[in-house]
C-alpha cells in the first residue's frame, strides 16, 4: 500500500492526473508483485509417503511467521516447516491432531526431530545409529513418521534455523527461559488461529532443553491463551538443572548419572550380567547408599568409602583406585574418557554406545563427542538439500542447525537452578485430561533419564493426576531414534499416546 501511494504521488507531480494514468494493468502488476513478495517467505509442495501400508498425501510448507507487538511492530520471524495430511473434507482437517515439535540447546533448530524421527522424509542412518554415513546424504521416505495420525509443525526458535530477531527488537528478549517460552507460545497461538485449528487436539513435543520449553508451554498456553493441550511429550528431556550440574554441596547429579553409566558399561562389555537387572540395581543404589554416602561428605568413614567405591566399580567398570581418587564422584566427562581408555577410545555424550578412536585421549576429559559427529554432518547436508532443492526455499543467510549465537542465555533465576517442574504440575492440575509421555534412552549421557524421572517423582500432584504420566524406554541414547529398532518403537508409542 505504501509503495502504491508513492507511485500515485509521483504520477501527480509528473502529469497532474494520477487517477487517469492508473490502469487495470497497473493494478494487476501491483497484485502480481505482492504475490511474488509473499511467496518468497512461503514455499509449499504436494507430496506423499507410505506409512503403515497406507499412502498419505500431504502438503509441506516452509514459511516464516512474523511475531508482532500489540501495535503491529515486527519482533521476530519464526521459520517453520509444516506437514498437513489431505483429508476428505475441511471439517475433518480442522479436527485432526496437530503436534508442534522442537529441539533444545538452547540454540538448536528442529532439524533433528524433523528429519530424524517424525517427518515424512528422513536422514538415513546405520542400522544401530552408531556409524557415520557416507556423504552426500540423500533423504528417503520415513515409513515411521506419525503424519498418518497427526499433522506436524516443526519450529525453529529465534536465532536458530532461519528464525531471526527483527529490526527494533532485541535478541535478549528471546534468549532467556521465559522469553523463549513466550515467543514459541505466541507462534503456536498464531499458527493455530491462522490455520483454523482451534478444534484440533494439540500436542507439544520437546527434546532435551526442548523439555524445559515444553513444560513452560504447557502452563503458558493454558494460562495465557486458554489453549488446553492434549499431550506433552518430553523426549530425552530435563526439567531441573540440579540433576545435571553438580556444585559444592549438591551431589544429586552424580547419583542421577549412575544408571546411564551402568547401561553404557554393559553395552561395551566392561561389566557383565543382565543389563536391566544391573540398571535397576544402580538406580536403587544411587537413591539410597550412594546418595547417603555423598551427603556425609568428609564425615564418611574410610571403611564405608571403600565399600561404596567397590560397588561403583561393579556398576561402572571404572577402577576402584580412580573412584577413590575422585572422592566417589564420577563425572560424565571422566567416565566417557576413562571407560575405554585402554582401547584408546572415547565414548559419546549424546549416545554412549558410540565409541571412536581418540588420537589424544586425555585422561579425565574427552576431546570430542563422537555421537554428535555421527549426526551433525549428515543432518546439515540433508536439511540444506531439502530446503533448497526440494522445497525451493531461497535464502542467503546461514541456516543455523545449532548455534552459540543465543548465548549468553539468561536463565531467569537468581541464586537458584532452573526448574520447570512446577509448570508441569500446574498444567496437570488445571487440565485433568492432559497426558504426559516421558521418553528415555538408556545410554544418554547428555540428559540422563534419571534426571527427568527424579523430577516426575517429585511433582506435587495427586495420585489421580499421576496416572496421566507414562514412561517409555529405548535402547540407545539422547537421539535414540537414530537406532532403527528404537525408531520403530518410538512411532508405536507416539501413535498409542495420540490415540488414547
Amino acid at each position: 500500500m505504501k509503495k502504491s501511494l508513492i507511485y500515485l504521488c509521483t504520477t501527480l507531480v509528473l502529469t497532474g492526473s494520477a487517477f487517469s494514468q492508473t490502469t487495470d494493468k497497473d493494478k494487476k502488476q501491483e497484485k502480481d508483485k505482492s504475490t511474488t513478495e509473499k511467496s518468497s517467505s512461503e514455499k509449499s509442495k504436494q507430496a506423499s509417503v507410505t506409512i503403515d501400508g497406507k499412502v498419505i498425501n500431504y502438503t509441506v510448507t516452509a514459511s516464516e511467521l512474523i511475531l508482532t507487538k500489540d501495535d503491529g511492530t515486527a519482533r521476530a520471524k519464526i521459520f517453520n516447516v509444516s506437514y498437513i495430511a489431505k483429508t476428505a473434507s475441511a471439517k475433518d482437517a480442522a479436527k485432526r491432531p496437530v503436534m508442534f515439535a522442537f529441539n533444545g540447546g538452547p540454540g538448536s533448530s528442529a532439524v533433528w526431530l524433523h528429519l530424524g524421527a517424525l517427518g515424512p522424509r528422513i536422514v538415513p542412518s546405520s542400522e544401530d545409529g552408531t556409524m557415520a554415513t557416507k556423504p552426500p546424504v540423500v533423504l528417503k521416505e520415513n515409513p515411521y513418521s506419525i503424519l498418518d495420525v497427526a499433522d506436524l509443525v516443526f519450529i525453529d526458535p529465534v536465532t536458530t534455523g532461519y528464525s531471526r530477531v527483527q529490526k527494533g527488537a532485541k535478541a535478549s528478549e528471546f534468549h532467556n527461559v521465559d522469553g523463549d517460552v513466550d515467543s514459541v507460545a505466541d507462534f503456536i497461538r498464531r499458527w493455530v488461529s491462522e490455520n483454523k485449528r482451534w478444534s484440533s487436539p494439540k500436542y507439544v513435543l520437546g527434546e532435551s532443553y526442548g523439555g524445559v520449553r515444553a513444560a513452560g508451554l504447557s502452563s503458558k498456553l493454558q494460562g495465557t491463551y486458554g489453549m488446553h493441550i492434549n499431550g506433552v511429550v518430553l523426549l530425552s528431556s530435563l526439567l531441573d538443572f540440579r540433576t545435571l550440574q553438580p556444585s559444592s554441596g549438591n551431589d544429586l547429579s552424580y547419583a542421577i548419572y549412575l544408571p546411564a553409566m551402568t547401561a553404557a558399561a554393559h553395552h561395551h562389555g566392561v561389566i557383565k550380567g543382565d543389563r536391566d537387572a544391573l540398571v535397576a540395581e544402580a538406580r536403587k543404589f544411587a537413591d539410597t547408599e550412594y546418595l547417603t554416602a555423598l551427603h556425609k561428605g568428609r564425615n564418611l568413614p574410610l571403611e564405608n568409602k571403600q565399600a561404596i567405591a567397590a560397588k561403583l566399580n561393579k556398576l561402572t567398570g571404572i577402577d576402584t583406585a580412580a573412584i577413590l581418587k575422585s572422592n566417589l564422584r564420577i563425572s560424565s566427562s571422566f567416565f566417557r574418557a576413562t571407560l575405554l581408555k585402554d582401547k584408546h577410545k572415547v565414548i559419546g555424550r549424546f549416545d554412549a554406545r558410540v565409541a571412536w578412536s581418540a588420537l589424544d585421549n586425555v585422561y579425565g576429559r574427552p576431546a570430542f563427542d563422537p555421537s554428535f559427529a555421527v549426526a551433525k554432518g549428515p543432518f546439515t547436508n540433508a536439511m540444506m538439500a531439502y530446503l533448497t532443492e526440494d522445497l525451493g526455499w531461497e535464502d542467503k543467510r546461514v541456516y543455523e542447525i545449532i548455534t552459540s549465537k543465543v548465548h549468553p542465555w539468561k536463565w531467569n533465576r537468581s541464586n537458584s537452578y532452573v526448574n520447570l517442574s512446577s509448570n508441569i504440575s500446574s498444567a496437570l492440575q488445571e487440565n485433568p485430561h492432559l497426558k504426559v509421555l516421558i521418553q528415555c534412552g538408556h545410554t544418554d549421557l547428555a540428559t540422563p533419564a534419571g534426571g527427568i524421572l527424579h523430577s516426575m517423582d517429585h511433582l506435587n500432584i495427586t495420585p489421580e493426576q499421576r496416572k496421566n504420566i507414562s514412561v517409555k524406554w529405548y535402547e540407545a541414547g539422547h537421539m535414540f531414534y537414530l537406532n532403527q529398532p528404537d525408531l520403530v518403537k518410538m512411532r508405536k508409542d507416539l501413535v498409542e499416546f495420540i490415540k488414547e
